[in-house]
């Protein structure tokens, strides 16, 4: 079975970059050892997402609102936790009391 490349960040910064200012691409990604279909797809993803681009290792580049709201579930889940806790101390404590 054929081993899958994997290419990091300032690999595909630079082959971005350098693209630019090559006028045969599908030469240019020879040279790299890459398909032609694959340096567009990073050129589109470096031009929507800029520096936030190839976060690496299968994680998604998020946005601040993202990273946000992802906090935002995290302290919820765990007050959650915390309120259930709490609930059946209560119960506790109430049926000692009697």
């Amino acid at each position: 079975m054929k081993q899958r490349k994997v290419y990091n960040r300032e690999f595909k910064e630079n082959a971005v970059k350098l693209s630019y200012e090559r006028d045969n691409l599908s030469q240019f990604a020879r040279e790299l050892g890459i398909s032609v279909k694959q340096l567009y797809s990073w050129r589109s993803q470096y031009k929507i997402k800029g520096s936030e681009s190839f976060p690496g290792n299968g994680n998604t580049a998020l946005s601040e609102d993202a990273k946000a709201l992802a906090q935002l579930k995290k302290e919820h889940a765990r007050l959650q936790q915390e309120h259930e806790i709490l609930k059946k101390a209560m119960g506790i404590i109430s049926r000692s009391d009697l």
